[in-house]
């Protein structure tokens, strides 16, 4: 008999920042008189039995369960349960099975217990690289540099990837050098924003769909994870993908095949699949507002970026990197350094390239010009007329503000739609027409500006 209580708290707690799930995973008891007890499945050649029986391995007092009542075996991948002639029988979400396969965050009836399956996490350390770069991610703080002896570990596997971190981190870069770095590094990467696509849109961009299935479905359509064949796709703001949205997707990672919207038939693929997300997914499994068994698939490896503040000696790397990209020759005074040094950075790396951007693009002879470059990162000036009623004054500032910003927004973009959305956290719909409320330049065809349902791009 093997009983284990180990870990259990850690994984019904707050996971580390860095965590693989082992093959297999823990068997916990959440309901009935063994309530914390729990059991690892870990070795194909070594099944684990549940029952009131001394020979089980892990042996319930619970008078309503058979002697033998449930194995659990590892068959390649997946994870079978097999009620062995229970007197009662063993139940998955109120139906009663024999055999049956089961995931991540499965909960398992068998008399008056409940048993979870979860993964069995094991906590990375990983030594800190020697290099102070991964491909284009840039830093030399101990984290950082952990992190890059992670990835680089990682990028050679196929294990999917789950990227935690603030607004502005660069977890987008960092899933792109995964790919680079991985035997993929040939074939597609294509990012999808689950936060800015229209929900009743987001199946088709995502899985395809055929003629008719829908109006304005007048061709046939390979979603993103078609595109992705052969390579990798990006799953950004997975946290923001609707909550009855999410089986499908679960579906597609476990049986690694799509279904177009209106079709019958499964079209295999071959992907990697790396996600992010700007929030906290497991706070948001325990709120309900995210599928726990679709958390465990796509957390098969973690990665949690640190934001800039909790990165402070790399600030003066970043922007020796971001003005040699911009401008080399240029020079950064100790003044200037020791403000944005200073600088509490809530946009994170992406606001310190978009100031030092500006810093060069105005600068006066050899040094950057930080004091306009802060100006006009902070919000501008904008003349409130107090002679004016209050809801037109107040119509007049957000007029400035929206014209301001989006003018600002997609000349850095290069009028790239479907990035400046990405950036803005706002609907490319909306982006869209407020582009064109403004009267930015109607001859320049903004990417991705296709009519609904043509899909754009991802």
């Amino acid at each position: 008999m093997s009983k284990d209580r180990s870990n259990v708290t850690a994984l019904l707690d707050d996971a580390p920042s860095y965590s693989r799930q082992n093959q297999g995973g823990i068997f916990v008891v959440i309901k009935g008189p063994d309530r914390g007890e729990a059991v690892r499945l870990t070795d194909p050649r070594a099944p684990v039995s549940f029952g009131s029986g001394p020979q089980c391995s892990l042996v319930l007092t619970d008078k309503t369960v058979s002697r033998k009542h449930l194995e659990a075996q590892l068959v390649g991948d997946e994870v079978m349960m097999i009620d062995c002639g229970s007197t009662n029988g063993t139940f998955i979400q109120g139906s009663r099975f024999e055999k049956i396969s089961i995931g991540f965050g499965a909960e398992v009836k068998l008399g008056r217990t409940v048993l979870k399956f979860l993964p069995d996490e094991e906590i990375v350390d990983p030594e800190p690289s020697q290099m102070s770069a991964f491909g284009t991610i840039v830093g030399g703080d101990t984290k950082m540099r952990q992190m890059f002896t992670l990835l680089e570990d990682v990028a050679a596997t196929n294990a999917t990837v789950l990227i935690e971190g603030e607004t502005g981190t660069g977890k987008e870069l960092i899933a792109e050098e995964v790919h680079n770095h991985s035997p993929r590094k040939d074939g597609p990467f294509v990012v999808f924003d689950c936060g800015s696509v229209p929900r009743e849109l987001i199946e088709s961009m995502l899985f395809g769909h055929v003629k008719g299935s829908f109006t304005g479905a007048i061709t046939d359509r390979r979603g993103a994870f078609a595109e992705a064949h052969g390579g990798t796709i990006f799953l950004d703001e997975i946290g923001e993908m609707a909550l009855d949205l999410q089986p499908s997707l679960l579906r597609v990672l476990d049986k690694r095949a799509v279904r177009k919207v209106g079709s019958n038939t499964y079209e295999k693929i071959d992907v990697r699949v790396v996600a992010a997300t700007n929030r906290d997914l497991r706070a948001e499994v325990a709120k309900k507002a995210f599928r726990e068994d679709l958390y465990y698939r796509l957390a098969v490896i973690r990665v949690s970026v640190p934001p800039l503040r909790e990165r402070g000696t790399d600030i003066p790397l970043l922007i020796q990197h971001f003005v040699n990209n911009f401008a080399q020759g240029l020079q950064v005074s100790p003044e200037d350094m020791a403000r944005l040094v200073r600088h509490s950075w809530p946009g994170n790396v992406r606001e310190l390239r978009n100031v030092m951007e500006r810093a060069c693009l105005l600068a006066r002879g050899t040094s950057i010009n930080l004091e306009d470059a802060l100006v006009s990162e902070a919000a501008p000036s904008l003349g409130i007329r107090t002679d004016l009623p209050f809801k037109e004054a107040k119509g007049q500032l957000v007029e400035m503000f929206e014209r301001e910003y989006i003018e600002d927004l997609m000349r850095r973009h290069k009028m790239n739609l479907s990035a400046a959305a990405r950036e803005a956290q706002i609907d490319r719909k909306h982006l869209r027409e407020l582009i064109r409320k403004y009267g930015l330049d109607p001859r320049q065809k903004l990417d991705g500006d296709e009519d609904a349902g043509s899909g754009g791009d991802v």
